[in-house]
């Protein structure tokens, strides 16, 4: 079925028309991340007077720090706005979480909410951009644990957080001549932005039907594969009952998260509160948080070495319940999930970062107009599956070279290679190096600064199934 999938798939390609932009990543920048210890200030007497060094997990020794950033008082945007307002009107800072939350989804400013936001004319580019090779190989996992599933003739195929649709369009396109998993497809997109639904249903080639007769909903189909496809705002709003394959790619790294520094009476959340001048800066909480209570349960779940030598960590609550929520479903209901992303198999320190126009910025600058993002625990996501179902078994991490190396992704660049010109070929490769290489391309000719980034070792893939199913591939 593997070989046969690889063979079959659509051999059209699909190439970007600005290579020198496309980054083999949605985090990979050429600019500075400027440290957050820029703007932190102690709130309370109980804070120690030299914060302590910062464990990081994001090496930005070689980026270019700029001396100034855009602090200085201009017109507020809406959303500085309302972020001031709630800090006013509780009287307090608020979490990096509720920060995030906020600069990303507000439904009238948030980053994601009103326009496109991926691709070189974007702010950062997703390896389903980078070559179509992705979503196919995507497609073969899918199609494989559809097999281990029994073939069943109903399933829901959800992906989370989906773009601009390019993975699901090109694991459909991969797949089409397979009627028979086609067929069985319902798919689901979870999208909270009505400017990408806009562009997810013109990517997935969408068409509207009549119902059968007046009291039937009107219904979407993806012309690619003939599939029925719906949104929803959130995954609870994805019908139950049926086998569900769940996609969450680079998904969980947008999840807010707590962020902690250890302090002199211990763990301090991190908070964003507003100076005199109208300034955005952090503070430390000068007591317990309701964060705090997730905290306690990763530290639990990690070694006592692991924490010994850390003075900051991240927790992202809505992963672990996210988790969870995916867990029951697919121990009630069978199917699995996939989660690929970039992150660490154990606790995370201080990794948030923002991007706006594929570089590093500033996180508290000029909020809403830059990605926000963390590295995903994956450690922390096997816990939670673990903790709340017996019947899900949980495979990975693995390196996504490992992963896609191991669905064939050899063999499809091979084939396409034989079907194209010069041009395309280099495309080709470099979005091939993109998607499994490590550092730079030794193939790599031209300008330095435009020399394509392997991320096959930083991004991380997982995946949750139900254990009737066995070991999906390729993590036997």
């Amino acid at each position: 079925m593997l070989r046969r999938a690889l063979l079959q798939a659509s051999t059209r390609c699909r190439f970007s028309s600005s290579s020198s932009l496309l980054l083999a990543s949605r985090r990979q920048c050429s600019s500075s991340s400027p440290s957050s210890d820029d703007h932190f200030v102690e709130q309370s007497v109980d804070t120690p007077q030299t914060p302590p060094s910062a464990t990081i997990s994001i090496d930005r020794s070689t980026l270019y720090h700029p001396s100034d950033h855009s602090h200085e008082p201009t017109a507020d945007s809406e959303l500085v706005k309302h972020l001031k307002n709630i800090i006013k009107f509780r009287g307090g800072p608020i979490t990096v979480a509720e920060y995030m939350e906020e600069v990303l989804t507000n439904p009238k400013a948030g980053f994601y909410i009103n326009r496109d936001v991926f691709g070189a004319g974007g702010d950062f580019i997703t390896s389903p951009e980078v070559s179509q090779m992705f979503g196919e190989m995507i497609g073969v996992w899918t199609m494989c644990l559809w097999e281990q599933m029994g073939q069943p003739k109903k399933v829901n195929l959800v992906e989370l957080g989906p773009g601009r649709g390019t993975l699901l369009a090109d694991l459909l396109r991969g797949a089409s001549k397979f009627k028979n998993f086609t067929e069985s497809l319902q798919i689901h997109m979870v999208e909270c932005s009505p400017a990408l639904q806009k562009i997810q249903y013109e990517n997935l080639k969408c068409l509207t039907e009549d119902g059968i007769d007046g009291n039937t909903e009107k219904r979407c189909i993806s012309t690619v594969a003939g599939t029925p496809v719906s949104w929803h705002m959130t995954l609870e709003q994805v019908p139950t009952g049926f086998p569900t394959i769940i996609i969450a790619h680079e998904f969980y790294d947008a999840l807010p998260v707590h962020q902690f520094q250890k302090a002199s009476r211990g763990w301090c959340e991190k908070m964003i509160d507003v100076t005199e001048n109208s300034l955005f800066r952090f503070v430390l909480s000068p007591q317990p948080t309701p964060a705090t209570l997730y905290l306690m349960k990763r530290c639990r779940w990690a070694e006592t070495k692991e924490i010994a030598g850390l003075d900051h960590i991240e927790v992202c609550p809505k992963a672990m319940d996210l988790t969870q929520e995916i867990s029951n479903r697919i121990g009630t209901d069978g199917g699995g999930a996939l989660i690929i992303d970039y992150g660490l198999n154990g606790i995370v320190s201080d990794s948030l970062q923002a991007i706006r126009k594929h570089k590093f910025v500033d996180i508290l600058d000029d909020p809403g107009s830059a990605d926000l993002s963390a590295y995903v625990d994956f450690a922390a996501i096997r816990h939670s599956a673990e903790e709340v179902s017996g019947d899900v078994s949980v495979h990975g991490p693995m390196t996504q070279s490992q992963f896609l190396g191991s669905l064939g992704i050899n063999f499809r660049v091979e084939a396409l290679l034989e079907n194209c010109t010069d041009e395309q070929a280099e495309s080709l490769r470099t979005g091939y190096w993109r998607l499994v290489g490590n550092g730079e391309a030794p193939f790599w000719e031209g300008p330095d600064e435009e020399a394509p980034i392997g991320m096959g070792n930083r991004y991380l893939a997982m995946a949750i199934v139900n254990k009737k199913q066995g070991v999906p591939v390729p993590f036997e």
